[in-house]
């Protein structure tokens, strides 16, 4: 039992967290700018060196492998998919297949588009544009690589849970009038589905390895880099006052914070990374990271061109609440997880 223990150890330290590059990092640090970690300077460095390596190294990786395998599931595929099924398992089915598409919010927004003027239920292709974003396999992995496997699997399964909950509700409110009539009117053509060659599969995987890389590496240098000055620059006093557990409404201001800005999960991990060093709570970290990824500013800007204010507002309110519903019961039961 101990030698199973010690190799599947050995794989998250070595592949998931990747202490080899630390440590090369951190020689490179010491040798090469003539600083040590421990300083705020040194520690910076090698924060934003390190963690833009790891996230890079893991985002091309896992999303080639997550893209072999949508292949199987273009959307037309998935559209005749849910087509068949109602009511919840409907909105589980949509959460499940949100998770094979690494789509940032404003990327999932098309495909709800061709979902809803396929006459899908409302309510399963929200559940689809809450999960697509919020969780997917690649979120899994490198959540894992930063926090541990409990806490991914449990963000990963919260999501789903949000997702399922929140198509739900929409579904039962009947709020399809407040969809825009133009999005019901858009021609739906059933295109054929063209099975691919394993070459084919390949070539689509390393494709879409360069578009997300090209959309999404600004972001993670930001993060990254916000991060590091959080990790090594700003006091861990000041972290606690303003967010620390303390504070009552840590979780909401966190998903208050994290609605106006826009990233995905590969952009706002280093952050989450940093405050969570800081002291912050499990729950308030993940909260932040769920509001910047499912209610991004952009895609609800995106959003009210195809719905309609009062469906908005209620898509926007039950997703935030269910956040920081889902923020204090971390904070609550965090020895759980840590």
């Amino acid at each position: 039992m101990d030698i199973i223990s010690n190799f599947f150890s050995f794989l998250n330290d070595q592949l998931l967290k990747m202490n080899w590059l630390y440590e090369i990092v951190k020689l490179m640090v010491e040798k090469v700018f003539g600083l040590s970690i421990s300083d705020r300077l040194g520690g910076s460095i090698h924060f934003f060196i390190y963690d833009t390596i790891k996230i890079f190294i893991l985002l091309s990786v896992l999303i080639f492998i997550i893209s072999y395998i949508q292949s199987y599931y273009p959307p037309e595929r998935t559209k005749k998919i849910l087509g068949n099924i109602k009511g919840i398992k409907g909105n589980i089915l949509g959460a499940l297949l949100g998770t094979i598409t690494p789509f940032c919010s404003c990327s999932s927004i098309p495909i709800f588009i061709g979902f809803t003027s396929a006459g899908l239920p409302l309510g399963i292709t929200f559940s689809f544009l809450i999960s697509s974003p919020l969780v997917d396999l690649a979120s899994l992995m490198i959540l894992a690589s930063f926090f541990g496997p409990k806490i991914a699997i449990a963000y990963v399964v919260v999501g789903l849970v949000l997702a399922v909950i929140g198509g739900t509700m929409i579904d039962k409110l009947g709020l399809e009038k407040y969809v825009q009539g133009y999005v019901r009117e858009i021609e739906n053509v059933d295109a054929e589905i063209i099975e691919m060659t394993r070459h084919e599969r390949i070539a689509y995987s390393k494709e879409q390895v360069r578009d997300i890389f090209k959309r999404v590496w600004i972001y993670v240098l930001i993060g990254v880099g916000i991060g590091a000055a959080i990790h090594n620059l700003i006091p861990k006093t000041v972290v606690e006052s303003v967010i620390g557990s303390k504070n009552p409404f840590a979780v909401l201001l966190a998903t208050v914070i994290g609605i106006p800005m826009y990233a995905d999960i590969f952009g706002t991990l280093p952050i989450a990374e940093a405050l969570f060093g800081k002291g912050v709570g499990i729950g308030t970290v993940l909260s932040f990271m769920m509001a910047v990824t499912a209610l991004s500013l952009p895609s609800i800007i995106m959003l009210s061109k195809v719905v309609k204010t009062k469906l908005l507002v209620i898509f926007v309110g039950i997703v935030s609440v269910g956040i920081i519903i889902i923020g204090y019961l971390f904070n609550a039961f965090s020895y759980i997880f840590i």
